[in-house]
């Protein structure tokens, strides 16, 4: 197949040809000498095949330029430019405006990728787990940070597995928005939110599921603590006085005394005031405590250690420690040291007077650690009132070591959790703890139990 500026050349030779054939016959047929007949049809022949060589090139040349421009825009380098002819030429002005066309398309590139990278960013931040599904095939393809941390694998793994082997199918279905209520050993809720978008001509589902119950749990912490600063500034302006009072009027009653028994009862009595006023006051301060949790120093903690040093606090039994795999995690150590005391010396408030005995274990993952303390106690009766500050069963307990643990656990992005065993009557406290200074979610917590929708949440007003 001849080409375009082939055919150009062709028609251009074809219009000079009479010419030339025209010049050559009266050359050859006139009275010429031979010597002269051969040099202008050698002259002729040249001047036609170099005009026929010049404007093959300047057809093929422009169109060569602009093909190679064209090309590379296609393959996305927008580096090449077109040299500049006369703008007021044809072929100029058609590279002018290649090259305003290459200037254009790298601009909207760049700021595509800019907005590409800006959105990963800021998927890969955001505090919710989402998740794309390709409508046709039903395949996940693209999974955010959390969504990774939700189903504990890393995007490599996730993507091109289809939502019913996620776990996610559900979520593809029903009404939306509305809540999961998680059921099993990983109680949670997560609030569902779907849309649908279209990519390169193919319909995608995106799926959306934020933690609502820890957002639940913020809420409840800050109001509590809001309610202990109210309660210990109101209490202890009231207290200091009482204490004051009390103490000036015993001292007088000291010295004035008559010996009458009015005046021994008059003393025990301000004593009495006295140092409940002191008790109180110490009441409050541990509570005020969960209002000043100082945010923890991260450090390399070793686990074994860790646990040792706790089990080393109680000295009402001997707590049997189940060896575990070596390793670390980033926290503060005295925080943590803090939080296994409370929930060991809580195990063994359980078992005390019982008879039972306290096992203490601990799981090494690829991102955090469970610590397990379990007890042969009384079990729970209720976990209704168990993290709530100022409830409490035990006679004098303040209420505040268990409320304080899951604040510490909470602080470092784990969790606290408290079950009955099903082996034995007893409780099991649950400590997982991500070994990266990093918050993340349970692992595979989404898959790892049934879940069902309690309703669609309430809008905001």
């Amino acid at each position: 197949m001849i080409s375009q500026p082939s055919r150009l050349v062709a028609i251009a030779a074809g219009a000079a040809l009479p010419a030339v054939a025209l010049a050559l016959g009266l050359l050859w047929f006139g009275s010429y000498s031979p010597r002269l007949q051969w040099t202008a049809t050698l002259v002729i022949l040249a001047f036609l095949g170099a005009g026929l060589t010049m404007l093959h090139g300047r057809v093929i040349r422009p169109l060569q330029t602009i093909s190679n421009l064209l090309a590379a825009m296609r393959e996305g380098d927008f580096s090449l430019r077109a040299r500049s002819l006369n703008p007021e030429d044809d072929v100029g002005l058609l590279y002018l405006e290649a090259n305003a066309l290459a200037d254009l398309l790298r601009g909207q590139r760049l700021g595509a990728l800019e907005a590409t990278a800006l959105l990963r960013a800021v998927m890969a931040e955001i505090d919710a787990a989402v998740f794309t599904f390709d409508d046709a095939s039903g395949t996940l393809v693209f999974v955010n940070r959390g969504g990774e941390r939700l189903l504990d694998e890393s995007a490599e793994r996730l993507v091109g597995r289809h939502a019913s082997v996620l776990g996610l199918a559900d979520c593809l279905e029903g009404e939306t928005p509305r809540v999961l209520d998680q059921r099993g050993a990983y109680a949670n809720r997560w609030e569902l939110r779907r849309s649908s978008f279209r990519q390169e001509g193919r319909s995608h589902t995106l799926v959306l599921l934020t933690d609502v119950h820890r957002a639940l749990q913020a809420e409840e912490r800050e109001a509590w603590q809001r309610l202990i600063r109210v309660l210990s500034h109101e209490i202890n302006n009231s207290l200091a006085p009482i204490r004051s009072f009390a103490g000036s009027l015993r001292a007088l009653v000291d010295r004035t005394s008559r010996g009458t028994e009015s005046d021994v009862d008059l003393r025990e009595g301000l004593m009495v005031i006295e140092q409940r006023a002191e008790s109180l006051g110490r009441f409050i301060a541990a509570y005020a405590r969960l209002a000043r949790l100082p945010r923890p120093v991260l450090q390399s903690v070793s686990v074994a250690e860790w646990v040792s040093r706790a089990v080393s606090m109680e000295a009402r039994l001997e707590v049997t420690v189940m060896p575990g795999q070596a390793g670390d995690v980033m926290a503060d150590r005295d925080q943590l040291d803090q939080l296994l005391i409370n929930v060991v010396r809580n195990a063994a408030d359980a078992v005390e007077g019982t008879g039972g005995g306290v096992a203490i274990r601990w799981v090494l993952r690829r991102d955090e650690v469970e610590v397990l303390v379990e007890d042969e106690g009384g079990g729970l009766a209720g976990t209704e009132n168990l993290f709530v500050p100022f409830y409490t069963t035990k006679p004098g307990g303040s209420g505040i070591g268990l409320v304080l643990s899951r604040r510490i656990a909470e602080a470092h992005g784990g969790t606290l959790l408290l079950e009955n065993r099903e082996d034995v009557t007893g409780c099991r406290a649950i400590i997982r703890l991500p070994r990266a200074p990093q918050f993340r979610e349970t692992a595979g917590a989404f898959r790892s139990g049934s879940y069902q929708a309690v309703g669609a949440p309430r809008s905001s007003p």
